[in-house]
């Protein structure tokens, strides 16, 4: 028997608490339908009996209190919401818990921007990591120790497991079912769920919205430059004398404000605008290519599909609903 020990800490999003329970519960009755024994034992673990959610609009009803769970063998870390510092601080005191868990023998898993609190243990420190791709700025600037994987659905690294952005900890549930359990019953959980089980990014979902959480004033006004004349040639050269500093200091000081090259981020404002004429127009794929500035069909094509995980043709059909049939 595993014991899984869900979390329930100050602010947390209760789906990210309620989920879990529901897929191992399940699991277990999928185990005893086939005529073998339930392998999870599943309990809510909190600081307390009943702890209020949403404002009181949710009471969660704990199974033990932190105090109580000596061992145990997964370690579920749900969603929080809210600013993450003032989370962080709420839930300070599951940081030593967790820790001493994974140093016995647990593994460890978060569930969204869980991540957060997982990453405040120092077990992430030198470990790849995922989260909600919004959150990523922030993610990296509290936890600069940690490698963050942008658009990745799943990470695992020795019993530490993180999840990207909202639905997509269903990936990394089934991801455990099957490790602890088998394939054939994690594609039965995915069947009951009806989620993806293969599905490993979270890149067609991302908004590039600009990393302008920084005080390097040039560097703004260069990201401002980009963002209105994004569908013109820009270089590296001229953006570098349009805030008069030095092309080798200001290519520097753009990745350290950005974490994007002046290129990806060029790259990146680009397809954001092809992203949007996709979802809202009519054009043709010729068009919304040339619109955002690009002449090469193949090297567009490439691009787009490196920073949304989809070709322009796949991404236009999945997300407008008025869609033409056209092919590059």
């Amino acid at each position: 028997m595993k014991n899984v020990s869900i979390l329930v800490p100050e602010t947390a999003v209760i789906e990210a608490v309620a989920d879990p329970l529901y897929m191992f519960k399940a699991v277990n009755q999928f185990l005893q339908a086939s005529g073998k024994a339930p392998l999870f034992k599943v309990e809510l673990v909190g600081f307390s009996k009943e702890i209020k959610l949403e404002n009181s609009l949710f009471s969660v009803h704990t199974d033990k209190l932190l105090k109580d769970v000596k061992t145990t063998d997964l370690i579920f870390i749900p969603a929080v919401s809210g600013e993450m510092k003032t989370a962080l601080k709420l839930n300070k005191a599951f940081v030593p818990w967790i820790v001493e868990q994974y140093n016995n023998g647990a593994e460890v898993a978060s569930l969204c921007v869980g991540a957060f609190l997982l990453a405040d243990t120092g077990l992430l420190n030198g470990k790849k990591c995922s989260t909600h791709w919004n959150q990523a700025n922030e993610f990296r600037t509290m936890f600069p120790a940690v490698e963050l994987v942008d658009g990745s659905i799943i990470t695992e690294e020795q019993g530490i497991y993180s999840s990207g952005g909202a639905n997509s900890y269903w990936n990394l549930l089934l991801y455990l079912v099957e490790k602890y359990t088998d394939r054939d019953t994690a594609i039965l959980a995915s069947k009951f769920f009806a989620v993806d089980i293969d599905r490993d990014s979270q890149s067609s979902f991302m908004m590039f919205q600009g990393q302008k959480e920084h005080a390097d004033i040039e560097i703004i006004k260069a990201q401002e430059f980009i963002e209105v004349n994004y569908h013109d040639k820009i270089t590296v050269d001229q953006l570098a004398d349009i805030v008069a500093v030095g092309r080798r200091s200001f290519e520097r000081r753009f990745k350290k404000a950005t974490n994007n090259t002046v290129v990806e981020y060029i790259q990146r404002v680009k397809i954001e605008a092809a992203k949007r004429r996709f979802e809202s127009s009519y054009k043709n794929i010729n068009e919304v290519m040339f619109a955002v500035g690009y002449t090469d069909t193949k090297a567009f094509r490439t691009i787009f599909k490196k920073i949304t995980g989809l070709t322009p043709i796949e991404y236009r059909n999945r997300y407008n609903k008025h869609t033409v049939t056209t092919n590059v």
